[in-house]
């Protein structure tokens, strides 16, 4: 059965490079065809911004608008990146035929050197190579990860799940309480969710927190999969709690600082983020709700105000920007933010332990589940 399964997601992978490896010719084709033609040859890249965004209210997601702008190679300005979008949709394409996978720096390096006859680089950092990647995952509608980019690891797992990893069984109740560290490539091609018996996911900001819930098997307890990606969860980390929600149905809920910052965390796990809005469909869990840490839980679990830390101007201007994107307009979160702006403080999860270190685990959230307190 799993070797049957394991088959049939070679065959899938191996037709997935091929459809990739195409449209990444396609952007060569486009050079080849204008030059044939004597035209300026130029690709047509859809902007990435919040102007070019919107929110579908019915499917509790963001979106990528239809704005395109054009990259051409007879113009000054574009000539350079031009160059550099067209070299590395050669390394992409490169990867695809060998069937690899690689890192984003190796991308970057890969694609370095100096041009014939010039002391000019063809890149200076990894800060001109990494957003072309983003252009063409959304131009050519494949993800990073189909393009056999990865990141480094960066999310951890524990609880009632197991996956198969390149033909390794990994059963995540039996891995410590250091859990399975999760790939950036998570497709169904790679890892296979062959077991999950859990009820729910909680995803956990930071890590010092889910070291807590992990240590003291709340998992366990609460039959639950414990997750996280260490502040701002990587797109692993999101395929992962996305496809544990679908195709196992499990709520997921989400753990968080009381700042704009964590709101705002919580905001790209269940509608998606600006930058990326092209993979919404496949990352963001409209149904996502929000445990905590809420503006309302100081009072409402005795916490002094001594462990709260005074909000400064990013973080009021932060929440005050917050407060304008059409996804907080729900009447509960602009209470939420305007109450943190009006106390004045901000509060990190690690502020619990004031009460003792295990109130996370002991009192907090199974106060949280039992009354089902949370936002949506």
């Amino acid at each position: 059965m799993v070797k049957g399964q394991e088959k049939k997601m070679a065959r899938k992978k191996a037709k997935n490079n091929g459809a990739v490896e195409k449209k990444l010719v396609g952007v060569a084709d486009i050079v080849i065809t204008a030059a044939e033609r004597s035209k300026d040859p130029t690709l047509s890249i859809p902007v990435r911004s919040l102007a070019n965004v919107t929110f579908d209210e019915k499917r509790g997601m963001i979106e990528l608008g239809r704005r395109k702008q054009a990259r051409s190679f007879f113009n000054v300005g574009m000539a350079k990146k031009f160059m550099q979008t067209v070299l590395v949709a050669d390394a992409l394409a490169e990867l695809q035929r060998a069937d690899l996978t690689t890192s984003l720096r190796e991308i970057y390096y890969r694609t370095k050197h100096t041009i014939k006859n010039s002391h000019e680089n063809t890149f200076d950092g990894q800060n001109e190579s990494d957003p072309l990647i983003e252009d063409l995952e959304v131009t050519l509608a494949a993800l990073r990860e189909e393009l056999h980019v990865r990141a480094e690891n960066s999310g951890t797992v524990v609880g009632p799940v197991v996956f198969t990893d390149d033909g390794d069984r990994v059963d995540c109740t039996r891995l410590g309480k250091g859990g399975y560290s999760v790939p950036s490539i998570v497709e169904p091609e790679y890892i296979q969710i062959t077991r999950c018996t859990a009820d729910f996911v909680l995803l956990v900001e930071k890590g010092t927190q889910w070291n807590r819930l992990s240590e003291d098997k709340f998992w366990r307890r609460y039959n639950c999969i414990l997750l996280t990606g260490n502040g701002q969860p990587p797109r692993g980390v999101r395929r992962l709690a996305r496809r544990l929600h679908e195709d196992y149905n499990l709520p997921v809920y989400v753990l968080v600082d009381n700042d704009p910052w964590g709101y705002y965390i919580y905001s790209v796990v269940k509608q998606g983020s600006i930058n990326l809005a092209f993979e919404s469909q496949r990352m963001a869990i409209p149904k996502a709700k929000f445990i905590g840490f809420s503006s309302a839980d100081p009072d409402r679990y005795g916490l002094p105000r001594n462990v709260g830390i005074k909000l400064n101007d990013k973080d009021v201007n932060r929440a005050k920007e917050l407060l304008k994107y059409r996804w907080f307009q729900k009447k509960e979160w602009q209470e939420e933010i305007k109450r943190m702006l009006s106390i004045g403080l901000k509060y990190e999860l690690d502020a619990l332990a004031n009460k003792n270190f295990q109130y996370l685990t002991k009192t907090y959230l199974p106060r949280k589940l039992k009354e089902k307190d949370w936002l949506d």
